[in-house]
């Protein structure tokens, strides 16, 4: 048995003010291919589709018209699960009338999609477990308290292990943060002001689990237990990533290979280090000029407007790092990982990247008020 799994292609997407779904769609056109070529028995999609729970329209047709050439046009069968970055009841509507063409979505906490494939050895279950907030399950399981990320995962693959007619072999998709993985900036921390992290030992029973959430490819439990990364590069702590999609084979006994097949990408993510002219000419010679650039400038004096004159040469340069203010403190500095910043910090980098625009002092006390009513309600209650 065969699978294609993939995960985290967040589109729609807007890297320092600039759209990624040309690259996207660039990517996307290789991962058709793959499918054509290689042939896999099902297509595995665990989660963060969208980058957002409301993806612009162009996004959403660029989602319809990739599963149209996977499941319409390559007759291969697709399971596709809500990550923490979608809204479940929008990427899960229609699930029932969609099954029926080859399409099998889990959107909503609690909406769990069952694909019963068979080979030469038997069936295989293939099993999409979509995102839930643990609020979610606790509602799901009328508990009295609510559980952590563990607990919650725990529960509810409690209840597919117990579930009658069962496969000899079973597939997860899913959607979570495996403790010792390593993650990047570009991912949504899944808790905050606690852990999101859960054990690999709770996958106990199936024969390959299908991740998403961590952007960078990585295995657990033996090979078991296995992140495809995300599509690209959505940061810079990604920068030195190789991005790939996972060929999964599946054998009669339940053991697992996995070939990491690698996508090339339109344009690469680099980091260049230099004086400003330094780059301007390396730029003039560079075939790949239309790279995504963040420059970490060496000039120690003044600058007259260098992003505009980086971008005469590297029209997609994103951003600037004065290494001089860096070393006095001033200015920025080497990005930290949004696991250490406060709030009202994290908001700010969330508005420059999404809107280009810095946080003044009137958004900034707006942002704490909001803030502290939020946490004057959770107080009452």
């Amino acid at each position: 048995m065969r699978f294609l799994h993939t995960a985290d292609w967040h589109l729609g997407r807007i890297f320092n003010a600039r759209s990624l779904l040309e690259d996207q769609r660039h990517l996307l056109d290789q991962l058709v291919g793959l499918v054509a070529q290689r042939k896999p028995d099902a297509v595995l999609i665990a989660g963060d589709v969208f980058d957002r729970a409301v993806p612009p329209p162009e996004a959403v047709a660029l989602l319809s018209e990739v599963l149209s050439r996977i499941v319409i046009g390559l007759r291969t069968p697709v399971l596709m699960i809500a990550g923490n970055h979608d809204s479940g009841e929008r990427l899960g509507f229609g699930a029932p009338l969609l099954a029926a063409g080859g399409l099998h979505l889990a959107g909503p906490a609690g909406q769990v999609a069952t694909l019963r494939l068979a080979d030469a050895h038997g069936p295989v279950d293939v099993i999409g477990l979509p995102y839930a907030e643990p609020a979610e399950v606790r509602a799901l399981h009328a508990l009295d308290d609510t559980p952590d990320h563990a607990e919650s995962m725990r529960l509810q693959l409690d209840a597919l292990r117990a579930r009658p007619d069962k496969a000899a072999r079973t597939v997860l998709v899913g959607h979570a943060f495996v403790m010792g993985g390593e993650g990047c900036d570009s991912e949504r921390p899944l808790s905050v002001g606690g852990s999101g992290a859960i054990g690999a030992e709770v996958f106990a029973g199936f024969d390959y689990v299908a991740l998403g959430h961590l952007h960078r490819p990585q295995t657990f439990a033996g090979g078991r237990v296995h992140y495809s990364g995300s599509l690209m590069k959505y940061s810079l702590s990604e920068v030195d990533q190789a991005k790939s999609v996972s060929l999964v084979e599946l054998d009669g006994n339940g053991a697992v290979s996995i070939e990491r097949i690698a996508l090339e990408p339109l344009r690469a993510l680099r980091i260049l280090e230099g004086s400003l002219e330094d780059l301007l000419q390396r730029g003039a010679q560079d075939p790949r000029k239309e790279d995504y650039i963040h420059a970490r400038l060496t000039d120690a004096g003044a600058l007259l407007d260098p992003m505009s004159r980086l971008r005469e040469v590297w029209p997609n340069a994103l951003s600037i790092e004065r290494l001089v203010l860096s070393q006095r403190g001033e200015g920025l500095t080497r990005r930290a990982s949004t696991r250490q910043l406060a709030p009202a910090e994290l908001f700010a980098s969330f508005l420059r990247e999404v809107a280009d625009e810095d946080l003044d002092e009137a958004r900034r006390a707006a942002f704490a008020e909001v803030l502290q009513t939020l946490g004057g309600e959770r107080g009452a209650a």
